[in-house]
């Protein structure tokens, strides 16, 4: 099958390498939009499938296309206890003076910010009242300069008239850039992965990586948490802690860099040269791919950013609530954004590989929340269909995951190699439990 955003996501790997082979998909789901979410599912995580299947030399893959679509949600069904909620009770979208804003406020941070600006108590209520007072723009602009995380609700062609939505569309789904060379074996096995990414896009690719052998990393600095995620972007990886303000802790992760092979990051743009880490001087040689809320170029290419503040901004949440009728914005059924974007991003990494296996030169690749939203908005609008899916016994593994909090049942994977899915042998868990070093170098010692 083909769907709308493959072409596009062929394009953006680049048609310089044979393609992996083709994907045998099977099963079918409609995720309720009014937009193509369950193809825009089913279309990047196969982009990262075949791209697996073409570095480690499978003759076979194959995706289930309803359990992609689940992949886009929570996948972790614990046994015994409950998952964390996945929003803080301030978090959601709130009525201005001449339309409607999105807090984000999970990161204790981004919630004070709001507060501070605000002016009132944390209680949904106030909070309430006191943005009904707001101009949503002007209370956009403060928030954001206060240090917090906050989108006004734009149409889609407002924003396709914004400035920023001018600069999203002339980037490239995939942005590369060939950053040096370097003749090395590529071996999915032992293939070091620094992962400095929080919610939810980077996590997703680099659980994707750690699944077919490669030693993720992932490193979180000491104030951070995201107790609704971590159950599911945890799976697979060393989770360390360093705080990069720190002399020793940057000698630590220096060194964690050097050793790596590959980079994924988060970071807005800046952000690493302001952490004195610009320019990638380290190790020139290294795979590097980075991922943005509101795209790279443009007046807010250094804006703080989420998968439903991006669905705000850029138009998706006011289309949906126009086709529905709706008296409040209504989102993507999942984040899929998010999803889509990490999945992206893993095939990025894993073409990148075979580009180096192939000639030696080292390619990264930079992508953008905003430009995956543009490519699923590029697949047309329809009126809304499909329904939430209900998970049956026979979605579930068999198998019990061992997870830092408690037994639990994970859905199976969307796809098989060879008959074969992914292998998590690190079940998810709390963040900085570590210690923050290579899993080989414990074994060697």
């Amino acid at each position: 099958m083909t769907s709308p955003f493959d072409p596009q996501i062929s394009l953006a790997l680049g048609t310089d390498l044979p393609p992996g082979p083709e994907v045998d998909e099977h099963g079918n789901a409609e995720l309720p939009s009014c937009f193509q979410v369950s193809e825009l599912a089913t279309a990047s995580l196969k982009a990262a499938t075949r791209e697996m299947a073409a570095l480690t030399g499978a003759r076979r893959a194959t995706l289930d296309r309803c359990l992609a679509s689940m992949w886009f949600d929570r996948t972790l069904r614990p046994v015994g206890w409950e998952l964390p909620a996945a929003w803080d009770p301030i978090a959601g979208d709130y009525a201005a003076q001449d339309g409607w804003i999105r807090l984000h406020t999970n990161a204790p941070h981004h919630r004070d910010a709001a507060l501070s600006v605000l002016g009132c108590a944390a209680e949904r209520a106030q909070v309430t009242e006191t943005v009904s007072r707001w101009e949503k723009s002007a209370l956009e602009a403060a928030v954001v300069a206060a240090g917090g995380a906050a989108a006004a609700m734009h149409a889609l062609d407002e924003w396709a008239a914004h400035p920023q939505g001018e600069a999203v569309a002339a980037e490239p789904l995939i942005d590369w850039r060939e950053t040096g060379s370097r003749a090395a074996p590529v071996s999915m096995q032992g293939l070091r992965v620094l992962d400095l990414t929080r919610v939810l896009a980077g996590p997703v690719a680099t659980r994707f990586l750690a699944g077919y052998g490669a030693e993720v990393l992932r490193i979180d600095p000491p104030w951070w948490n995201e107790p609704g995620v971590e159950p599911e972007v945890t799976l697979g990886k060393r989770r360390a802690g360093l705080d990069l303000t720190q002399s020793a802790d940057r000698a630590t992760f220096e060194d964690l860099l050097r050793q790596a092979d590959v980079l994924v990051h988060g970071y807005r743009p800046g952000a690493l040269e302001r952490l004195g880490y610009g320019g990638r001087k380290l190790v020139p040689g290294q795979i590097e791919v980075s991922l943005c809320a509101y795209g790279w170029t443009g007046p807010w290419a250094g804006r703080r950013g989420f998968d439903s503040l991006v669905q705000m901004s850029c138009g998706i949440a006011d289309e949906g609530m126009r086709r529905r009728q709706a008296a409040r914005p209504v989102p993507l059924p999942v984040q899929a954004l998010d999803h889509a974007t990490g999945y992206l991003m893993a095939a990025a990494v894993l073409r990148a590989l075979r580009r180096r296996q192939a000639s030696g030169q080292i390619f990264s690749a930079r992508l953008s929340l905003a430009r995956t939203g543009a490519l699923l908005v590029s697949g047309g609008i329809r009126d809304v269909t499909g329904a939430p899916i209900e998970v049956t016994e026979a979605d579930r593994s068999t198998q019990v995951e061992a997870t830092g909090w408690g037994a639990a049942r994970r859905l199976r994977f969307p796809a098989t190699l060879d008959g074969h899915p992914p292998r998590w042998d690190i079940p998810a868990g709390p963040l900085r439990v570590d210690a923050p070093c290579w899993r080989s170098t414990l074994t060697a010692g």
